[in-house]
């Protein structure tokens, strides 16, 4: 049987925890920075983890991570 592919795009943004938790980056952090307030731009910075229910797809995206 042959070797499954990873998805390139998936495994740039996503990192698999040794609890098995797919951990990844917040969203909203890249421009138009000036009307967001410091303490959220602050809560951006922080990961954050993937909804159990998009779990199971996503590490079928990652298979050797």
């Amino acid at each position: 049987m042959p070797k499954q592919k990873t998805h390139r795009g998936a495994a740039k943004r996503l990192r698999v925890t040794k609890s098995g938790l797919i951990k990844r980056a917040k969203a909203y952090k890249s421009h138009i920075l000036n009307k967001k307030t410091t303490k959220r731009k602050r809560n951006l910075r922080k990961a954050a983890f993937v909804a159990a229910s998009e779990a199971k797809v996503i590490k079928k995206l990652i298979p050797y991570k």
